[in-house]
């Protein structure tokens, strides 16, 4: 069956791997298994399938005639110089109504939407379409039903003229964000351009009164939030389930975090089109977190290079404090990933482009006015991160070197004007004129075939680009006078654009292009000249200091060396015909592979698998405390005992302190949340209650702060314990070796002294140091060097174990972990309290390093027949006897607990059974033949629906659910305490 050409063919993963194993058996990557096991096998899988889908429609295009279609696009993004431009009325594919497709929705979101709206009446738009590459880099996406939402331009008081704008927008699938002229003014004019722009291109934040930049940044700032929010309704509101939504440059940093408030099961990535400055200069930046944790909400976290992610990723790391990974970043367990996504062009619109007649008449007409002369090229936006000043000078100085080459060689710059609809950056009418008057003279043999703006034509430009046109101009008049001569000049300067296809003509004659930016996001326009480069096959001059993907085939230059860029001027141009052409190779393949669609369908993709891996990691994440449960069945127990953590589960939270930098003494300090004093001492008086609160920290610290209430504390990991209203008592195993701590001592004392912002506590069983307030990285590295050193020293035949927490090493001896303490801890209190029931009910909150977690494992019953991983979501009951409860064994992931044989019965258990009553009738502890039993296990008898185990922070852990934060544990003790008050 012949199909329609306005068909479309989409193959979906499943049958993609039905047609791979049936007519691609020699693809080594056509996968049998319906289920690919790896992220890699996933991507390749992926790969493939795009690969299939446009080769078969590229064929069923050819059968039906319909393969040489005039291609469609615009500019590059908003960074990336890209001067193909084109004045088309047709929209691209994915954004035309008439299709009716399943397919997955792309929700594009970005400042600007690819159309410009002209209003010619009260109820009546004139739509044309806009630069932005954006447009050219998701023609090809024809896997996926694409609508763009973002701000059209213009102003719209009116309900009238917004609804007739919304509706003629519709057809194009496009969404307007309504803006109006304040918040356009702060957040696109004031936060964007002022502040970000030229911040994340390295020229620094403005410098003005102090005052006065205090007060412009928070205006600016919140009203960059506020259009963030108003851009994030818009796309709540037009979102439905299974939505991808790809957020787009630094305009909308803050987007992501307002989608995921709204739905925290959104796909959303976010792609950078600009460079991303060090950690350095981005912590200059007064709202510098809360920009990384905005953006950190997405899913995914895409720029063009490496360079830049990494520098993300370190700002992340430094000013955050976050964790970086070969994959990204991760916070508490949730993995933001960040990853490189070259940007390319759409290379056959360029190579198809030069067969056209007139871009053929062009060519003819530049090679015929620039006969016998080498054309070196220089295409820019008119700014100062572009380098025009230092191409020029290294061209006079390749001048100065090389006079044979004067009358030889011709330089074309366009310098095209930058920010045309800002109406801030109209300039002084006068001015203007006065320098295209001043251009007239110095540089008046430039004007040339290539045809200049119409005359009078004003050219917008701000106070920053005039000073720049008018050095550059000078510049260009003193080396015309000094190497031109009445009939030629050796520069052409033109302050203006030119269309696509003089455009395409100046690529194909050119010999030497010159990209010389010094600080640049993804520049294209080398990968527009190597486009159009086939015959040529010029050289590409290339700033090491811009976003680039062409090192193989191009000249890498150091833009602010101008002897560099004069020497590698004059070897382009004497360049061998055999070494350009395999130059020219390297680079044409790579423009043709890695084209803007590919660019797309690559990020997409990689963002549907970052939600798959997501998936599978929050399988392995417990979930929530259910709060109301944990509430209802702690009122029906008769013996409660709640086990709480400190540090991080019941201490006065550091952020509070303006500055992360700031919690340092304070955070050495520990002192108990406010919010907990009452609640903790209703749960302290209630008789059937007992609180343990067992800590790493040492017995003074305790003492400190919780001596007034009664309870329970345990210092050092259990190896001390004490009632509040009784004296310390020591549960360490009598055979416990510390003669290893003065050799561990000397070699914490040496790092910290060598390690600024570090410091380490000597507690009665272990040593720990700490670097969370150091340099992350140099932290990292010498914690790195000590455990080398320990372990090839001072502890080599020690019986310790060294635990690495987030940013802290300590060194304990074997067996002491909170896990194995606890049985020794209960053995104790029961024998205290004189108990006559058993434990009835658990609750164990805290924030305990991995090692430390055998503590929740402890009250977990044994599960002979199900396998250990089940422990979590399902526990029998303990087995009974028909006279008598009978507890259930331990399951401590200590040494001490599950490594060595433990005595039979505790001093506690010994002490029961001889004091017995007569009459048999008070609980005692009984033991389950071939059981080995722990010490103080047998208090319990708990169901397994009345064990709350809560990890506080930590998605990753042994507990069975989860607390998100300091703030939820307050909240739930409160209520806690608030309910279990007698009426």
């Amino acid at each position: 069956m012949k199909m329609k050409s306005s068909e479309e063919i989409y193959i979906s993963p499943h049958h993609l791997a039905q047609l791979q194993t049936k007519y691609m058996p020699g693809n080594k990557y056509s996968f049998n298994s319906s289920t690919p096991r790896t992220r890699l096998e996933r991507l390749l899988r992926e790969r493939e399938l795009r690969k299939f889908n446009q080769s078969f429609h590229l064929s069923n295009e050819a059968r039906d005639g319909n393969g040489e279609g005039d291609p469609s696009g615009s500019d590059s993004p908003n960074e990336g110089d890209n001067f193909g431009i084109q004045n088309e009325e047709e929209f691209p594919e994915g954004f035309t109504e008439g299709r009716t497709t399943s397919k997955q929705r792309l929700l594009v979101v970005a400042n600007r939407l690819p159309v410009s709206a002209v209003r010619k009446g009260e109820d009546l738009w004139q739509l044309e379409i806009s630069v932005g590459g954006l447009v050219s880099a998701l023609l090809g996406v024809k896997e996926f039903e694409a609508r763009w939402i973002g701000w059209a331009g213009v102003n719209v008081p009116d309900e009238i003229g917004q609804k007739a704008l919304t509706k003629a927008l519709a057809e194009k699938r496009c969404i307007p964000v309504f803006l109006d002229e304040e918040i356009v003014h702060q957040y696109y004019n004031g936060y964007c351009n002022n502040i970000l722009w030229p911040l994340f291109h390295y020229l620094g934040l403005p410098q003005e009164d102090r005052l006065a930049t205090t007060r412009s940044f928070q205006s600016q700032f919140d009203a960059y939030k506020k259009a963030n929010q108003m851009f994030a309704d818009v796309v709540n509101k037009h979102y439905q389930n299974g939505d991808v939504v790809w957020c787009h440059d630094y305009h909308l940093m803050f987007l992501p975090k307002c989608l995921k408030e709204y739905n925290i099961e959104m796909k959303v990535g976010w792609f950078l089109h600009t460079p991303f400055p060090s950690s350095e200069i981005h912590r200059t930046l007064p709202s510098r977190s809360e920009l990384l944790r905005s953006v950190l909400a997405a899913d995914l976290v895409g720029f063009h290079t490496y360079d830049y992610a990494r520098h993300f990723v370190s700002a992340c790391t430094r000013i955050l404090g976050l964790e970086g990974t070969p994959e990204g970043v991760e916070d508490q367990g949730k993995l933001t990933r960040v990853a490189a996504f070259p940007i390319g062009i759409d290379s056959d619109r360029f190579v198809q482009a030069l067969e056209l007649p007139q871009v053929q008449n062009h060519i003819t007409e530049l090679k015929e006015r620039f006969a016998g002369r080498k054309v070196m090229l220089g295409v820019d936006r008119l700014d100062m991160i572009k380098g025009i000043p230092q191409k020029i000078l290294a061209f006079e100085n390749f001048l100065e070197e090389n006079p044979n080459w004067r009358d030889k060689v011709v330089l074309l710059q366009i310098a095209v004007p930058t920010r045309t609809d800002v109406p801030e950056y109209i300039p002084d009418i006068k001015l203007v004129h006065m320098m295209k008057y001043y251009e007239v003279l110095v540089v008046a043999a430039a004007i040339s075939t290539l045809r200049l703006a119409p005359q009078g034509e004003s050219i917008s430009l701000t106070m920053k680009d005039q000073k720049l046109t008018s050095q550059v101009h000078e510049i260009v008049g003193r080396i015309n006078g000094r190497f031109g001569t009445l009939t030629t000049v050796p520069i052409h300067h033109l302050d203006r654009s030119l269309d696509f296809h003089a455009l395409c003509a100046l690529y194909a004659v050119t010999d030497v292009a010159l990209i010389t930016s010094l600080r640049d996001g993804m520049n294209l326009v080398s990968y527009e000249f190597v486009a159009c480069q086939a015959s040529k096959k010029g050289v590409l001059i290339l700033s090491e200091c811009a976003a680039q993907s062409l090192g193989a085939g191009a000249i890498l230059v150091n833009p602010w060396n101008i002897t560099e860029v004069a020497a590698s001027i004059g070897y382009a141009l004497n360049m061998p015909a055999d070494e350009r052409e395999k130059r020219h190779w390297h680079n044409f393949m790579h423009v043709i592979t890695h084209t803007s669609q590919e660019w797309a369908m690559t990020f997409v993709s990689e963002l549907n698998d970052t939600i798959f891996e997501a998936e599978l990691r929050t399988r392995q994440v417990p979930p929530l405390l259910p709060t109301k449960d944990a509430i209802e069945r702690y009122l029906q127990s008769n013996n409660r005992l709640l086990i709480l953590g400190f540090n991080s589960t019941l201490t006065e939270p550091v952020d509070n302190i303006p500055g992360r930098r700031g919690g340092q003494i304070k955070e050495m300090e520990l002192k108990l949340h406010p919010g907990l004093m009452e609640p903790l001492k209703n749960l302290c008086d209630d008789p059937k209650t007992t609180v343990i609160v067992i800590s790493g920290s040492d017995r003074g610290i305790l003492d400190d702060n919780f001596s007034e209430y009664n309870m329970w504390l345990a210092a050092e990991n259990g190896m001390f314990l004490r009632l509040t209203t009784g004296e310390w008592m020591t549960t360490m195993p009598d055979n416990l070796n510390m003669d290893w701590v003065d050799s561990v001592k000397h070699v914490f004392e040496y790092f910290t002294e060598r390690t600024p912002r570090s410091h380490f506590e000597l507690r009665e069983t272990s040593l720990v140091w700490n670097y969370k307030y150091a340099d992350i990285e140099f932290g990292r590295l010498q914690a790195r060097d000590m455990l080398q050193h320990l372990w090839t020293g001072p502890i080599s035949n020690a019986s310790v174990d060294v635990v690495q927490g987030g940013r802290s090493v300590e060194v304990r001896a074997v067996g002491v972990t909170k896990g194995a303490a606890i049985d020794r801890i209960l053995g104790e209190i029961v024998h205290n309290r004189g108990m006559k029931a058993p434990i009835d009910y658990v609750l164990c909150i805290g924030h305990f390093l991995g090692k430390d977690e055998d503590i929740y494992t402890f009250f977990e019953p044994e599960l002979p027949s199900e396998p250990a991983a089940a422990a979590r979501t399902k526990v029998v009951e303990p087995v009974k006897t028909s006279s008598t409860k009978v507890s259930s064994t331990s399951r401590s992931g200590s040494k001490a607990s599950r490594g060595k044989k433990h005595q039979a019965l505790s001093t506690l258990e010994k002490r029961t059974c001889n004091s017995g009553s007569a009459s048999g009738s008070g609980w005692r502890p009984t033991v389950r033949e071939n059981t080995s039993l722990h010490e103080g296990s047998s208090v319990l008898d708990l169901k397994s629906d009345n064990y709350f185990s809560c990890a506080v922070g930590r998605k990753r852990s042994k507990a069975r659910y989860l607390l998100g934060s300091l703030d939820d544990v307050v909240t739930f003790l409160k209520d806690l305490a608030e309910f279990s008050r007698p009426c």
